[in-house]
């Protein structure tokens, strides 16, 4: 029986493991939008452990930390290793108009969701223009001006 051996993969691997990629680094990808007024996001968490789950916001900063445990125990003989474990962090520097204190987390199949209300002041708004009833036409000022000068 023939076997494929690529004598570049174990250095790929090697290089892989050492400087890392976008997938493996542990960077927590994400999903922003706003729909009406708030923002949501949700963030990629899978296979963290829902009490490690970290949010926290001081000052514009919103910061999110998770740990991922290794699932099996030390003496086991790795043939492939590619899920991170560790702690992993991710920070946002959030806009001026945000309600920072009513944001909301929710964690579900792996997905962290935050909801961030956008604050009232910031709130888009209509503003009535007032006018006065006595409006005078505009050919009715010179008739008058008329009258007074005969």
């Amino acid at each position: 029986m023939a076997t494929y051996w690529d004598p570049f993969q174990e250095m790929d691997r090697l290089f892989a493991s050492i400087v890392g990629n976008a997938r493996q680094s542990g960077a927590l990808p994400m999903d922003l939008f706003r729909t009406g007024d708030h923002y949501v996001l949700s963030m990629d968490l899978p296979g963290v452990d829902p009490g490690t789950i970290d949010v926290s916001v001081e000052d514009r900063t919103l910061t999110v930390r998770a740990e991922r445990t290794q699932r099996s125990g030390d003496d086991a003989q790795w043939l492939v290793r590619e899920r991170p474990t560790g702690t992993f962090a991710r920070q946002l520097t959030l806009g001026r108009g945000l309600a920072l204190d009513q944001i909301s987390a929710s964690y579900s199949d792996g997905v962290l969701s935050l909801t961030i209300p956008v604050s009232e002041e910031a709130r888009p708004r209509r503003i009535e223009v007032a006018h006065t009833a006595g409006t005078t036409a505009v050919g009715q000022g010179a008739g008058e001006r008329q009258a007074i000068e005969s």
